[in-house]
């Protein structure tokens, strides 16, 4: 009995999951465009950076578009693990091209380096 009622909330708890899984991939979508836009008006990203990891992140989205229209509206629990690996390598991609570096000139995150004694 208690196994039963053990497995019988696991079962709830797994399928109410799903819809879960599903806003987190739309939402992290999100928030990396915002990452992506926040390091171009800061000058963090450079333009030649900005095109190659905007081009990424629209593939994926266009990934989770076709995926989607396959099946009726819905991601497979295969394609949802798929996303989440394209968009934890995304979000690595889009740390070290933020983080290099390379500035955009006349930007804010130019002005330190710019700004900063020669001889120190």
């Amino acid at each position: 009995m208690k196994t039963t009622k053990l497995c019988v909330a696991a079962a709830m708890l797994f399928a109410t999951s799903f819809p879960v899984l599903a806003a987190e991939v739309d939402q992290r979508q999100a928030d990396q465009q915002a990452r992506i836009d926040q390091g171009v008006d800061s000058g963090q990203l450079t333009k030649s950076e900005a095109k190659n990891v905007e081009g990424e992140h629209k593939a994926i989205g266009k990934e989770i578009k076709a995926d989607r229209a396959a099946n009726g509206g819905k991601l497979t629990a295969k394609e949802k693990r798929q996303i989440n690996r394209q968009q934890n390598k995304e979000s690595k991609k889009i740390y070290r091209k933020k983080h290099n570096a390379k500035v955009r000139p006349n930007t804010p995150a130019a002005a330190p380096a710019a700004a900063a004694p020669a001889g120190k």
